[in-house]
């Protein structure tokens, strides 16, 4: 009879993922040994503070606070790292994967950043594994699908919401109809919105994604800073009720679409998008991945993005994979990526809604449709609100709005450069109180 491997895992990490990794993978060992064809043991934890209390899942003899040691340990085969972050993360990668181990990370901020194609690289070399799937949508198979299932397809564009807390605060305003600023204390209350949420509000996490989404789909090196990035937090209920009376429903997207060969965008804004698409019904803090490829056409996945508990099963996924490879003696795919141009987010275009805070007085009207016909900008509605209205909504946020106007535009697709412009120069005219808001409307056409 064949004996049975052990593989023996290193956790770097003893937070909100690590944990539940833990218990995962102590409490279902019988079941992912038949999955990995061995028996996947934990050996190590390395965390911060090994004074600090553990969960249950954490068994404190396994605690250790030298992580440095566990990455190089020959009693450790596989290394899985969720500490999080570049400085204290990226070092311990790299030492693992130097010394020959595979390495299962939910590091976006790290894969994301110019030293994750370092260590994509380190990992090449070293014929080990360096393995990702929970950096990207939590439990959603995502990575694994673009890399294997999708290999053989042309992808066209990646479009998602792959950010669970802006997807909630949003869905919130839309359907209770509240400000952005009480439905994120309320979102902070329930423990779905962190006391400082500016990675996420900001667009900061939803770019990390899209960055690696680049690498995964198209194979292209594409880190955080090279991607145009815009949050919610300009969002306001006017634009939201637009939305909403014009059959849309606003939403923070990351996407990653080719425009040529050789060259993706690579962005992340709020958009306006139709209350018939597919992504319109992600509601709360789920996620959802719009694939579009030129054979299979549109594929969307969807599920829990982010969380404790569905993050780890993302994680425990990746180590079995990991051991398996190992014991095969083999690695997942990981093909050698190409440089890239990144296209500048001003030749891109869009249809947009524009909305402006005017001075309610004669001539001001033509003004603006001036501004926007001399950058060729091409108007294609226009709403006035009442006063009363305006008067109503600004008081709520601590504006006044006396002797004021609201102008909602929509225009036809134009280059992002040339509605920058208009925006810029309609700043500049004295009758124009606030450029409030330009969002982009889906859809858009192929490049």
């Amino acid at each position: 009879m064949r004996a049975v491997r052990t593989v023996r895992i290193g956790v770097l990490g003893g937070g909100t993922v690590a944990a539940p990794v833990v218990g995962l993978l102590r409490e279902r060992a019988e079941d992912l040994a038949v999955q990995a064809g061995a028996r996947l043991e934990v050996v190590h934890v390395a965390v911060a503070d090994v004074a600090k209390p553990r969960p249950p899942e954490v068994p404190a003899a396994l605690v250790t606070g030298d992580a440095a040691a566990v990455v190089v340990d020959p009693g450790v085969d596989v290394v899985v790292e969720l500490i999080g972050g570049v400085d204290v993360a990226g070092p311990l990668v790299r030492a693992a994967l130097e010394a020959g181990k595979p390495v299962v990370t939910a590091n976006k901020a790290l894969l994301a950043s110019p030293e994750g194609a370092e260590l994509r690289s380190l990992a090449r070399s070293h014929g080990v594994d360096l393995l990702y799937e929970a950096a990207v949508a939590g439990a959603i198979p995502l990575v694994r699908a673009l890399r294997q299932s999708l290999t053989g397809e042309r992808i066209v564009r990646v479009m998602g919401i792959v950010n669970g807390t802006t997807n909630y605060l949003l869905t919130k305003m839309d359907e209770q109809d509240a400000p952005y600023v009480a439905v994120l204390a309320e979102a902070q209350r329930l423990g779905l919105a962190e006391r400082d949420p500016t990675a996420d509000v900001a667009g900061q996490d939803a770019a990390a994604k899209a960055a690696i989404l680049a690498g995964v789909a198209f194979g292209y090196d594409v880190s955080v800073d090279q991607v145009d990035c815009e949050g919610i937090t300009a969002i306001e209920q006017p634009d939201v009720a637009f939305a909403r009376r014009t059959g849309h429903v606003v939403k923070l997207l990351a996407i990653v679409e080719r425009v040529g060969e050789g060259s993706v965008s690579v962005r992340v804004h709020p958009t306006l998008v139709p209350r018939d698409h597919p992504l319109a019904g992600v509601r709360d803090a789920f996620n959802a991945v719009f694939v579009e490829g030129e054979a299979a056409g549109e594929l969307m996945l969807y599920g829990q993005g982010a969380g404790g508990l569905p993050t780890a099963s993302a994680v425990v996924g990746d180590v079995i994979d990991a051991a398996r490879n190992l014991l095969a003696g083999t690695t997942a795919p990981a093909p050698e990526r190409r440089p890239v141009r990144i296209e500048p987010p001003s030749s891109l275009c869009s249809r947009y809604y524009v909305r402006l805070d005017v001075e309610d007085r004669p001539g001001v009207l033509g003004a603006v449709a001036t501004v926007f016909g001399s950058h060729g900008v091409s108007i294609s509605s226009m709403e006035q609100e009442t006063p009363e209205r305006l008067a109503d909504e600004e008081g709520a946020a601590g504006r006044d709005a006396s002797g004021l106007a609201r102008l909602l535009f929509v225009t036809h697709e134009a280059a992002t450069g040339d509605v920058a412009a208009t925006l810029a120069d309609l700043d500049a005219i004295p009758a124009v109180v606030r450029v409030a808001n330009a969002l982009r409307i889906l859809p858009w056409e192929r490049r």
